[in-house]
């Protein structure tokens, strides 16, 4: 049940905030959150910014975090690549920021198709340019090169609409060089794991709450806890009739949510 609830994990955009605006009830029902001895994580699939990014960012909206509170979809690639790449060079197309936080895990990284890559990475990257693509084709076109994806989220919420997301930028990969990465933020069911680790949950405190059926509420439901959906992203409501992802509660916006959890208990 919602009341039951003490461990909320928050996507970002399209979810708590779009852009740089924050949604009306997103800081109250994380302040309420902590007033109740709960926590609140952030799992978004966002590869552009870095933990310490999202801390400065939610530090302009008068709310503190720390960096143990982000499970970014870059943060979760990072772990992995440490995990099965380390002393191999990657080719990473992602931003300068995504770039960064791979090479501070010791991890080699170039954005040239050198002979000697041994895996492309892919990520939300709005410094994308086409000699950069040229470089991923060429790389992904030779079969003993691997391919990791940050996120398979075709679109990112923007304050006009969408703009292509990382999945977005593999599917032009994938039409041009037939293939697929593989995806290590949501619907990865690590990413829940990481949090739930962290403060010992069991799986009835937990709440994924996202606005996406396929990343977000898939996430919740391959880490078998509870999800909710929020329409102020990508999900609309007729989306629900034709979807493997079902949600177990649906609200309008996050206040709504606010409203409701803090109703029932």
């Amino acid at each position: 049940m919602l009341k039951g609830k003490k461990y909320f994990l928050f996507d970002i955009d399209g979810t708590l905030a779009v852009d740089d605006t924050l949604y009306d009830g997103s800081k109250e029902l994380i302040e309420y959150i902590t007033a109740i001895g709960g926590r609140a994580f952030y799992i978004t699939n966002n590869s552009v910014k870095s933990r310490k990014d999202y801390i400065e960012k939610f530090k302009k909206w008068g709310i503190e975090t720390g960096e143990d509170q982000f499970m970014t979809a870059s943060y979760a690639a990072c772990k992995y690549l440490k995990q099965h790449y380390s002393g191999k060079k990657l080719f990473v197309m992602g931003t300068p920021s995504f770039a960064k936080e791979v090479r501070e895990c010791g991890l080699t990284v170039t954005e040239q198709a050198e002979k000697d890559v041994d895996c492309v990475v892919v990520g939300f990257d709005r410094t994308l340019t086409y000699e950069k693509i040229e470089n991923a084709c060429e790389l992904l076109l030779r079969p003993d090169v691997d391919y990791i994806g940050t996120n398979p989220d075709y679109r990112c919420p923007t304050a006009f609409g969408f703009v292509p997301d990382c999945g977005g930028i593999c599917e032009m990969l994938k039409v041009t060089v037939d293939r697929e990465p593989y995806y290590v933020g949501k619907p990865n069911k690590e990413i829940v794991s990481m949090c739930m680790e962290q403060v010992h949950a069991e799986k009835e405190e937990v709440l994924v709450v996202g606005d996406r059926l396929y990343t977000d509420i898939a996430c919740g439901i391959n880490a078998g806890v509870e999800t909710a959906l929020v329409y102020t992203g990508e999900a609309k409501e007729s989306d629900l009739q034709n979807t493997m992802y079902m949600p177990d509660y649906t609200f309008e916006n996050i206040r709504k949510l606010y409203d409701s959890f803090r109703k029932g208990r």
